[in-house]
């Protein structure tokens, strides 16, 4: 802090070259929060599985269905603590952009498989009692401004409804939040017993099976009893963890870590060039200036310090208000994406890693042009013109 103005006077000195790196600084680490924020999203249920949790799907593919007639056969296997069923309804609202996840269930099963659901007593109950209730999540209702009591009409491509006419509709007693930070809040679910009763085809098949299990060391072999179980029958299952089958899904899109680390290195590099090059240029046009502090007793040590310090803080400029606006924006437009990106937030981790990115930038933007200050000689540094 000692030298904390002398620093200051120098970054002063080429005042629009130095606000334009920070300025790309700001943009890279803006860049780098959004992305972590979309990478959180894609495989943000990776990290909220639990191990304790395995999904149960047709062997050939997920929309293949199974029949509901599995579930007590799953249940009866040793290890098997719970089962319920779920199908992909494609719920779709009054224009066709206005599709969510939606999903017939046990209510009972659902919740309590599910303990990242947090809905209130009194409407659990509502829910229990009313055959075409649907409980809906925080982030959908705040979307389409929703309340209970409501009357939701929807039309799924899948699953027409028997009768005159194609449309589905339920009333809304239940709005749940998410009990685990990231838990997605833009489900809509509805009774399975109402679904199967009224939908014009499929009858007692179900998508997947959602199956929780006595101990995470154990899943391995409960999984291969329970294919085993059904093997060489006209629906072969396939399970396996929840956390594997979120990964599984999340790789259709790609290596997702892969791709963001790939577009970080490229930006960070281009920044850390411009930062580099900026810090070298400042060296050079003040190597007078250096050479009269040298002379005036400054140790070379207390020279190095200076020149890195400035790098530290055109990189912490940049990196911390970077951070703080993709923060900022980050929450801004997360209730618009929870449809589409559900968990979309910057995670700790991400902001923590962005401090580590900040000092890294400075030290790496930094060392050469310092050692160069450091090594300058008295008599050669005077002798060159300002």
């Amino acid at each position: 802090m000692k030298f904390a103005g002398l620093v200051w006077s120098n970054l002063k000195r080429r005042k629009l070259r130095t606000a334009l790196t920070i300025l790309s600084v700001l943009v890279a680490f803006l860049l780098f929060g959004f992305l972590g924020a979309i990478k959180q999203a894609l495989v943000g249920g990776v990290d909220l599985s639990d191990a304790n949790r395995l999904i149960v799907r047709h062997r050939v593919s997920i929309i293949q269905m199974l029949p509901l007639a599995y579930m007590d056969r799953i249940g009866r296997i040793p290890g098997v603590v719970s089962v319920t069923p779920f199908i992909w309804f494609n719920g779709i609202y009054q224009d066709p952009k206005n599709f969510f996840g939606s999903f017939p269930v046990d209510p009972v099963g659902l919740l309590d498989m599910y303990p990242e659901i947090s809905l209130p007593a009194a409407q659990r109950k509502a829910w229990l009692e009313t055959r075409t209730g649907a409980v809906v999540g925080r982030g959908l209702v705040d979307r389409f401004g929703w309340k209970i009591g409501d009357r939701i009409p929807l039309v799924s491509p899948i699953w027409p409804k028997g009768g005159a006419s194609d449309t589905w509709e339920f009333e809304i007693v239940g709005i749940y939040d998410a009990g685990r930070k990231g838990a997605d809040t833009s489900g809509f679910y509805f009774r399975y017993d109402y679904f199967d009763e009224a939908r014009q085809q499929g009858k007692g098949s179900i998508g997947w099976y959602g199956v929780r299990v006595d101990s995470p060391d154990h899943a391995a072999a409960i999984s291969r009893a329970i294919d085993n179980e059904f093997a060489n029958s006209p629906a072969e299952t396939k399970s396996e963890s929840e956390g594997a089958f979120a990964q599984g899904f999340v790789q259709q899109f790609g290596d997702i870590a892969a791709i963001v680390l790939a577009i970080l290195a490229a930006v960070f590099f281009t920044i850390l060039l411009v930062a580099g090059n900026t810090m070298a240029q400042s060296v050079r046009e003040r190597t007078n200036e250096l050479g009269v502090l040298k002379a005036i007793g400054f140790s070379n040590e207390r020279v190095l310090g200076i020149v890195l310090a400035e790098s530290f803080v055109i990189a912490a400029l940049g990196g911390i208000l970077g951070l703080a606006l993709a923060l900022v924006l980050v929450a801004a437009f997360a209730p618009s994406l929870a449809t589409y990106l559900p968990g979309f937030f910057l995670p700790p981790k991400q902001l923590v890693a962005g401090a580590g990115l900040v000092v890294v930038l400075g030290l790496v933007a930094g060392i050469l042009p310092a050692l160069s200050a450091m090594r300058l000689r008295i008599a050669e540094a005077l002798r060159r013109s300002a």
